[in-house]
């Protein structure tokens, strides 16, 4: 298979010469560096390519040339190769011209002229913009594929662990499929046994639990040590920020997740406000980025649940799901919060057959040309709302508000009200799920009465719940579960009783000496994605002062 294409613009030719020579000396060995004089004749190079099936991952264009400037070329090209990377190359005096063609041109990045040395100015730029293209790329696939019907919450369970892990897979439906029928007659396995989960040598796994799921992909599933100097639960944007900054720091750290690094942010479709990402990033790929700086750091990661902790002074002891215990020194509960349940008629029946919690994003290919709805109106749903109309003809908001404003930002409210395929409906109930074997149609109740809508799926974004039963007793909550720490532990003005130390608590830490707690399960938290990070990262400092003690 021919490699990957980048494709540099320039009529100057000796800048175009020393691009490509710059391009070559870095990136020859895993893309193909090509390269022309003016924006048509790159056009027409993007054409030929397209015509042979060639990929391209990334545009570098001078934004000055005659006839067709770059950020002309950068907007025709995004029709040809939607997905490619794009990088503007201009003077200083064209930089607001750059900066605009962020929004219009949809441009990933500009560089300005001179870029000497590329070591400093050019390659980690493009390094991030082609690690990004190669997340998403999907070459011709020889990976594994999941057999199993679309209405089924096995089916879905199996296949959203497996994209929430960024594993690639092909999904078949026996019902829409004949490669799907002949693969289970050739791996010879029934209809009742699905989903079933068939490798390229040739083996399977059959209605996989997520731990056997987990270890056959290759995610860790024990523990490499029984000792860490700190037990990161929940691999969210505060526990991945966590782990980062306690990997960096020379502590032995492990981080013990039961789904997919991100947490609930990882399934956001779209991040466009966190800060250094002026054309937004997928939680994924928030989630992906932190993995992957984490486990460079030497961040051990695990795909377990945790299901208990006890305490031993000066020890910490986190029990997992399969019997098996680690200590440690310090625990920090970075475990986040889950979407409330919606408690009406035939919830529980249709849950992963056409009603999923959380944007579900495994679904959206799924929902092509139907129409769906989405419950809630904070950030989440936002976001969920504009990535399924891409897909979807139709996507109805249903919000028990008078309007968006007081719970989504702007610029969310902006994109649904831009997005023609959108419906709000404000002062908006479901009252009951129906339909025979899936999810066919909603009773709605808003302030003109109640209607039944054809619907073939319903994703809920409905509150938070922090999902804190699980902790030992001396870990002190809130009414609502949120974990208390630092000042919030006082009761008027003095330290309850379970707090046996001489000291304050640490800013982070909770009622049990050397267990911290950090991001949106913690009582009082901002609930968004750059606040849980700045809490994971501050937590290393306490750690540091706790652990200063022995």
């Amino acid at each position: 298979m021919a490699k990957p294409v980048i494709l540099a613009v320039d009529d100057d030719i000796s800048v175009l010469e020393a691009v490509v020579q710059d391009l070559r000396r870095q990136y020859a060995a895993q893309y193909r560096i090509l390269r022309a004089g003016s924006g048509q004749a790159a056009l027409d190079t993007c054409t030929q390519l397209k015509q042979r099936g060639d990929a391209v991952a990334l545009f570098l264009s001078d934004q000055r040339m005659p006839g067709m400037s770059g950020v002309e070329f950068l907007e025709k090209a995004q029709a040809i190769y939607p997905d490619a990377r794009r990088a503007l190359l201009t003077a200083y005096a064209d930089t607001e011209a750059a900066i605009k063609a962020i929004n219009t041109a949809k441009i990933n990045y500009y560089l300005t002229k001179p870029w000497d040395p590329p070591e400093e100015k050019l390659y980690p730029v493009l390094d991030d913009l082609l690690e990004n293209w190669s997340a998403g790329y999907k070459p011709p696939f020889e990976g594994l594929r999941v057999v199993g019907p679309r209405w089924s919450a096995r089916d879905h369970e199996v296949r959203d662990f497996l994209s929430r892990n960024q594993v690639p897979y092909v999904w078949l439906d026996p019902e829409q499929h004949d490669e799907a029928v002949r693969l289970l007659e050739q791996y010879q396995i029934g209809d009742g046994r699905l989903p079933a989960v068939l490798f390229p040598d040739g083996s399977s796994l059959v209605q996989p639990t997520r731990t056997e799921l987990a270890a056959r992909v290759g995610l860790r599933t024990q523990a490499e040590k029984d000792f860490y100097d700190v037990a990161i639960i929940g691999a969210g944007p505060a526990g991945l920020a966590a782990a980062v900054y306690a990997a960096s720091e020379g502590l032995r750290a492990i981080v013990i997740e039961p789904d997919a690094p991100g947490g609930q942010a990882g399934s956001s479709s779209r991040i466009e406000n966190y800060l250094g990402f002026p054309s937004g990033l997928s939680g994924a790929d928030l989630a992906r980025r932190a993995y992957a700086q984490a486990s460079r750091f030497g961040a051990e990661f695990l795909t377990q649940s945790a299901t208990a902790i006890r305490t031993q002074a000066p020890y910490h002891f986190v029990q997992l799901a399969d019997g098996r215990e680690i200590s440690c020194h310090i625990v920090l509960v970075a475990t986040g919060v889950a979407y409330r349940k919606l408690n009406i008629p035939g919830i529980e029946k249709f849950t992963g057959a056409g009603v999923y919690y959380g944007a579900a994003l495994a679904e959206a290919l799924s929902c092509r040309d139907e129409e769906i709805y989405i419950v809630g109106g904070a950030n989440s749903a936002g976001q969920a709302a504009v990535h399924f109309a891409r897909y979807a003809r139709k996507v109805t908001m249903l919000v028990r508000a008078d309007s968006l404003e007081k719970s989504m930002s702007k610029y969310l409210i902006n994109q649904i009200t831009g997005t023609s395929n959108i419906e709000v409906l404000t002062g908006a109930e479901v009252q009951e799920v129906a339909g025979d074997g899936r999810l066919e149609c909603l009773k709605v109740r808003n302030r003109h009465g109640e209607m039944v809508c054809p619907a073939s799926a319903l994703f809920i974004f409905i509150g938070a719940e922090p999902k804190t039963e699980w902790l030992p007793e001396n870990v002190m909550r809130d009414p609502r579960g949120f974990v208390l720490s630092g000042n919030e532990l006082r009761i008027e003005g003095k330290m309850p009783r379970i707090w046996k130390e001489d000291r304050p608590p640490f800013l982070l830490e909770t009622s049990t000496p050397g267990i911290f707690v950090a991001g949106d399960v913690r009582h009082g938290s901002v609930k968004r994605v750059a606040s849980a990070v700045g809490e994971g990262s501050i937590s290393v400092q306490f750690m540091h002062q706790y652990l200063a003690r022995f």
